[in-house]
C-alpha cells in the first residue's frame, strides 16, 4: 500500500479499505510504513494513533515491537491502561525490556504498573543484568520438560504453553533442580515413540553461555555453531533463559556500528543519526579531533626540523604528501584487517609474531611494488636519479613501518583490554605520517645532501 493512499483513506475515514490493505502486510512492513509516513508533513500524532487502532490486535501488538521508540512512547501516553496491558501480555519478556529501556522513567513506571507481579519480577531480573552481558538480552520465555517426562507429555505441555514461548523447536531438558542436562527438538520427538521418555532422545552434550557472559560473545557462538537459540545458565548451570538468533543479530549489528563509530574516531552515539542532536554529534567528535589535532603538530615539529633540507632542494615538499598518504593508507588496510580478524576471532594474541611476519612479508611485497613504479616516475619526469632513489626508499620504509604499527596497535589495545577499534584508521594515520616524514627526510639527507 502506497503511504499517500493510506493517507487518503484515514482523512476520508474509510477505515474498512485501509484495515484491509494493512493486514495484507508483515507487522515489520506495517512498522516501516508507520515510520515513512511519519515523515510526510500531513501526519500527525492523531493520526497514528488512529491508525494503530485500526489493526488486528494482535498485529498492531507484534508491529509495536518494530516500531522505534519515538512512535512507541507516543503510542504508550495515549493507549488507556487495558490497550497497554494487552500490548504488553502480547509481547515477549526481552522485546518489553528493551522498550523499557528506551523510555523516560514515567512511562516505565506506567509500563511496570500494568504487568502482573511474574512479568514485573522476570522484567527486573533483566535490568539488573550488565548492559552488555548475556542476561541482558536473553528471554525467559522458553520450553523446558523435566528428564523424566515422555514424548507424548512433552507435546501436551507444548501444546499448552507453546504460543506464550518465543521459540519451541528447541526445547531444554532439566534435572530436578532445574539444572540444564540436555536439549530435545520438535523434529526428534516427531520421529520418537509417544513413550519414550525424552532423557533417551535428548543430546546431553550441551553448548551454553553463562548469563554475564558478553552478548557479543554469544552472538559470535550462535552463528558459530548455527543455532537458532542458544541456552544461558547461572553459576550452577541452571538455565534462566535462552539467546534466540533474532536478538544476536541485533547484538552485532550494534557492536559493529559500535566499531564503525570508533574506527572513524566518533564516539559511539546510543541513538540513530536523525535522533541524535547536533550538539551531541559534535560533542561525540571533538574529543577525538582535538586528540589527532594535537598529536599532528608531531609532524610538523618533524618537518620544522629539516627545514635546511627543505631550502636546500625545495622539490623535496611536493613529494610529502605522496610519501604520508601512502604510509597512512598502508596502515589502515592493516588495521582494518586485523580489527576483523580479531572481531571474528581469527587472530588471537598468541599469534602476534605470526601476524608480524606474514605483515612484513605483505608490507615488501607491496613496498617493492610502488618504489619501482614511483622511482620509475620520478626518474622519467625529472631526470633526477638520486631523487627517484630517496623516493622509492622512502616508500619502502614507510610502507613496512605503517603495516606494523597498523598491526601493532589494535593487538596492544586488546592486550590491554581495550577495544581494538580505536586504534583505527585517523590515530595510525597520525603515526604513520611523523614515521614516514622522519624516514624520508632522513634518507633524503643521508642520499641528496651529502
Amino acid at each position: 500500500m502506497e503511504k499517500e493512499l493510506a493517507l487518503e483513506l484515514l482523512e476520508n475515514k474509510k477505515f474498512v479499505q485501509l484495515k484491509s490493505g494493512l493486514q495484507e502486510m508483515n507487522p515489520a512492513d506495517i512498522a516501516a510504513f508507520v515510520e515513512e509516513m511519519k515523515e510526510t508533513a500531513e501526519f500527525d500524532e492523531k493520526k497514528l494513533i488512529l491508525l494503530y487502532r485500526i489493526l488486528p490486535k494482535e498485529t498492531a501488538a507484534e508491529a509495536f515491537t518494530y516500531m522505534d521508540s519515538d512512535t512507541q512512547m507516543t503510542l504508550i501516553n495515549a493507549f488507556s491502561d487495558k490497550e497497554l496491558r494487552y500490548v504488553i501480555d502480547e509481547l515477549y519478556i526481552d522485546d518489553t525490556v528493551d522498550i523499557i529501556e528506551e523510555m523516560p522513567a514515567n512511562v516505565v513506571s506506567r509500563i511496570l504498573k500494568n504487568t502482573d507481579s511474574d512479568t514485573r519480577k522476570q522484567i527486573n531480573q533483566l535490568l539488573n543484568y550488565p548492559k552488555d552481558s548475556a542476561g541482558s538480552v536473553m528471554t525467559t520465555e522458553f520450553v523446558y520438560f523435566h528428564r523424566d517426562l515422555t514424548v507424548k507429555e512433552a507435546f501436551e505441555q507444548i501444546r499448552k504453553i507453546g504460543l506464550v514461548k518465543e521459540t519451541v523447536y528447541t526445547c531444554y531438558v532439566i534435572s530436578a533442580h532445574r539444572k540444564l542436562v540436555g536439549i530435545v527438538t520438535v523434529l526428534d520427538m516427531l520421529v520418537a515413540d509417544g513413550e519414550t521418555r525424552v532423557e533417551d532422545i535428548m543430546e546431553s552434550n550441551v553448548i551454553s553461555v553463562k548469563t554475564h557472559d558478553d552478548r557479543e560473545v554469544v552472538a559470535r557462538t550462535l552463528s558459530k555453531y548455527d543455532f537458532a537459540a542458544i541456552p544461558v545458565v547461572d553459576n550452577e548451570n541452571r538455565i534462566v533463559g535462552i539467546v534466540t538468533f533474532d536478538d544476536a543479530m541485533d547484538v552485532l549489528q550494534e557492536e559493529n556500528t559500535e566499531d564503525f563509530a570508533k574506527m572513524a574516531a566518533v564516539v559511539p552515539a546510543e541513538d540513530s543519526y536523525f535522533k541524535t542532536s547536533v550538539w551531541s554529534h559534535a560533542k561525540s567528535r571533538i574529543p577525538w579531533l582535538l586528540i589527532l589535532m594535537l598529536s599532528a603538530t608531531l609532524t610538523g615539529w618533524i618537518s620544522s626540523k629539516f627545514e635546511t633540507q627543505i631550502a636546500v632542494i625545495p622539490m623535496l615538499v611536493s613529494f610529502m604528501p605522496m610519501v604520508m598518504g601512502t604510509g597512512g593508507n598502508c596502515g589502515s588496510q592493516s588495521s582494518t584487517l586485523i580489527i576483523r580478524g580479531m572481531a571474528l576471532e581469527e587472530i588471537r594474541l598468541r599469534d602476534f609474531f605470526k601476524v608480524m611476519f606474514k605483515e612484513v612479508r605483505i608490507a615488501l611485497i607491496c613496498a617493492a611494488a610502488l618504489a619501482v613504479v614511483n622511482g620509475l616516475r620520478v626518474y622519467i619526469v625529472y631526470k633526477n636519479l638520486p631523487l627517484a632513489v630517496v623516493i622509492a626508499l622512502s616508500l619502502v620504509g614507510t610502507v613496512v613501518i605503517a603495516k606494523l604499527v597498523g598491526a601493532v596497535l589494535p593487538m596492544g589495545a586488546k592486550a590491554l583490554k581495550l577495544d581494538p577499534a580505536i586504534m583505527a584508521t585517523p590515530l595510525i594515520t597520525t603515526i604513520v605520517d611523523s614515521c614516514s616524514l622522519l624516514i624520508y627526510f632522513t634518507i633524503a639527507t643521508n642520499i641528496l645532501l651529502k
